[in-house]
């Protein structure tokens, strides 16, 4: 049962246009939303997670209207937020068993099977009697997916979970989301390229609120194939490279900046052909939409 979003717009009453005329159709799996901070993907997640309500539009899921069966949805429901408290002073344990109770889990024994299920997935059992406030980042997100998966969810939401996270605590994360994945939509909201890369099959790019991109990362890399180069160049020198060329993003390497140019062509012989990779489509879709807006 796909989740099929149709022009889907949000407009705060500061005046910000959050979300325009958003359309997306995802599928099971893992799905990746893809943008800068501010480009909306947040405003979109806690719309189809029921914490506020759209101007115009619609989100189904089969017979399921997300946006006014508000009830109905939260049952079906995990969600982990960008940002989220947890109670310091209890366990990962007594507070797994809260939420599952509070969710209907009603039968003790139940509850018990569920909450060990849980902690075990999510490898915190061995920490599960300690309190909340003494575990790491990594832990606390684990906690934070544990605590979303109660219920047996078929819609996943997951705002920005690695950010902050050490390399190896990613890495646990990555393979976590991808079982889970295998049997529900799970929609990844992030700004790291990366997590998308290895995460999903199906993502789309948002920027300033609008969908600019979407498909498969290997057949959006595909498109910029061939159309990538690189050159280092000296810092002073990178507003006229920019005037002249569309350089779509800018490392520092060895003292040096390293640009990249999309081009049809060879800029010129000082260049050099770069691989093409989802990062490089991240940043020829948001240059392109902003130099649009600049215009």
């Amino acid at each position: 049962m796909d989740l099929e979003i149709k022009n889907l717009s949000k407009t705060y009453s500061n005046g910000v246009q959050a979300l325009k005329d958003v359309t997306l159709s995802i599928p099971q799996g893992m799905f990746g939303l893809l943008g800068p901070n501010g480009a909306g993907k947040s405003s979109l997640m806690r719309t189809l997670a029921t914490l506020q309500q759209a101007d115009s539009g619609s989100a189904t899921m089969g017979d399921l209207d997300l946006l006014n069966d508000k009830a109905k949805v939260r049952e079906i429901l995990g969600y982990l937020p960008q940002e989220f408290g947890v109670y310091p002073k209890v366990s990962s344990y007594n507070m797994l068993h809260h939420i599952a109770s509070l969710k209907g889990v009603s039968s003790k024994g139940e509850r018990k099977d569920l909450v060990e299920s849980l902690l075990t997935k999510t490898n915190l059992w061995h920490v599960r009697n300690k309190s909340l406030g003494t575990y790491s980042g990594g832990m606390k997100q684990r906690f934070g997916i544990a605590q979303a998966l109660i219920g047996d969810p078929k819609l996943i939401i997951v705002d920005e979970p690695t950010a902050g996270l050490d390399p190896a605590e990613r890495v646990r994360f990555h393979n976590l989301l991808s079982e889970i994945g295998e049997q529900t939509i799970v929609i990844l909201s992030t700004h790291i390229v990366e997590d998308i890369s290895n995460l999903c099959n199906n993502m789309a790019i948002i920027c300033l609120g609008e969908v600019v991109a979407k498909g498969n990362p290997a057949v959006l890399t595909e498109a910029v194939k061939g159309r990538i180069w690189k050159k280092a160049i000296e810092k002073k020198d990178l507003e006229k490279y920019q005037d002249e060329m569309q350089v779509i993003s800018t490392h520092l390497k060895a003292g040096q900046t390293v640009i990249h140019v999309l081009s049809d062509t060879q800029p010129d012989a000082s260049f050099e052909a770069s691989p093409s990779n989802l990062e490089d489509v991240y940043f020829a879709e948001i240059t392109s939409r902003m130099e649009t807006i600049s215009a």
